[in-house]
């Protein structure tokens, strides 16, 4: 299991949680480590443009390709890394990976008093469609989100589960050997464990 290290966030609080599972992990941004690697993390907390251009920096973008399309190595993005799985974000006006035919968009609430944005705390889900990984999801559990924009899917059958702030968003998306969650399964307790860890069974 390989976190991958591109300078953006809640690194060690994942790293933490998979020792505490007792699955061997590692923080890294090296090339060769990622190349060895059987399944990935993606996490992320900060500005999208600002991450796209440290993955281009460290010149992560066409291996991160080669593994995860080509070699279909199972992913998990979090947060922000799952919005960098898009084609684009009006966070900087820029491109993403384009692994998702999706967008990035800033939540446009009806009353920002009610709805404060970020959106900041515990909201539950509904699976749309489902996959191995949300069988360890019970009616009526809570997971833990902090974030301002969110994904809008072109294509239905790429939202995992959608989430109501004010209207529905989708929450996680998954194709192939891509998952992706909007908010934090490392700070969601107990289920948040739980899907991390069927994670590691994939």
């Amino acid at each position: 299991m390989l976190i991958i290290d591109y300078g953006m966030g809640n690194l060690r609080s994942v790293y933490n949680k998979f020792k505490r599972m007792g699955i061997n992990c590692m923080i890294s941004s090296k090339k060769e480590d990622i190349e060895s690697a059987e399944k990935l993390i993606l996490p992320g907390v900060g500005h999208f443009k600002f991450a796209m251009q440290n993955l281009h920096m460290l010149g992560l973008i066409g291996l991160l390709n080669k593994k995860v399309i080509d070699e279909k190595t199972p992913i998990l993005g979090i947060c922000l890394g799952t919005q960098l799985f898009c084609r684009n974000s009006e966070e900087g006006r820029c491109e993403g990976l384009g692994w998702m035919d999706a967008e990035v968009v800033k939540f446009k609430v009806s009353d920002r008093i009610k709805y404060k944005v970020p959106h900041m705390g515990w909201n539950d889900v509904t699976v749309r469609n489902s996959n191995a990984l949300d069988k360890v999801i019970k009616a009526g559990e809570k997971f833990y989100f902090v974030h301002s924009y969110h994904l809008i899917c072109n294509d239905q059958t790429d939202v995992w589960m959608t989430t109501e702030y004010d209207y529905e968003f989708v929450s996680a998306v998954h194709r192939d050997n891509i998952y992706g969650t909007q908010f934090h399964p490392e700070k969601s307790h107990d289920v948040g464990y739980a899907l991390l860890k069927k994670f590691t069974e994939l």
